[in-house]
């Protein structure tokens, strides 16, 4: 199985490549249209600003060539935003898999910090993304832009309010948490990425 992980200068390859090699599997980071087109599955990390990475993504041909994928595709915190039509961050017109649009967490009390970063669980799961993963079951955040709950979403998390924790439509997946820093439950959620 061939596996490729988009190239677009965000952050947090190294701890993916990390968390697919426990799995047993060898990915290529590449920005070549024909290498992430042949590839089995895709992945679409990373961490960064959203207007830079659609920058990146633009000037590389790189939106039309994900938009045009038909394998199954996980993108991963930033990912998922750039998945997702419209960003606040910088007023970004993203990707638009996804009819949601990406808004900034506004703090509503004095504990409420942003970013929203550490361990949350997982409510309203479903999709067979998540198999295996129960409700409340624990994973890892790092952001300060969340998706609102839409007909896309796969499983919330409560943070400020209730928010797009994962999303599913068609062939793309995405998840606003870290699998590959979330434990058990991000191995397992990689691992039915693989198996899809």
């Amino acid at each position: 199985m061939s596996i490729a992980i988009v190239k677009y200068n965000a952050g947090n390859i190294r701890s993916v490549t990390n968390a697919l090699g426990r799995l047993g599997v060898e990915a290529t980071l590449t920005d070549d249209p024909e290498l992430l087109q042949r590839a089995d599955k895709v992945l679409f990390p990373g961490q960064g600003e959203a207007g830079h990475a659609m920058a990146y993504l633009r000037e590389h041909g790189l939106d039309s060539v994900i938009r045009s994928l038909r394998q199954p595709l996980l993108g991963i915190c930033i990912g998922q935003q750039l998945l997702c039509r419209h960003s606040e961050e910088g007023d970004t017109d993203c990707l638009g898999i996804f009819s949601e649009d990406v808004v900034r967490f506004r703090p509503e009390r004095q504990e409420d910090k942003v970013p929203h970063m550490g361990w949350n669980s997982l409510t309203h799961v479903k999709s067979p993304l998540m198999a295996g993963i129960s409700e409340g079951e624990f994973v890892y955040f790092v952001h300060s832009f969340y998706v609102p709950v839409g007909e896309n979403t796969i499983a919330t998390t409560d943070y400020i309010q209730p928010f797009s924790a994962a999303l599913h439509r068609d062939n793309f997946y995405a998840t606003q948490f870290h699998p590959e820093k979330s434990g058990d439950a991000g191995h397992r959620i990689l691992k039915n990425f693989l198996e899809l």
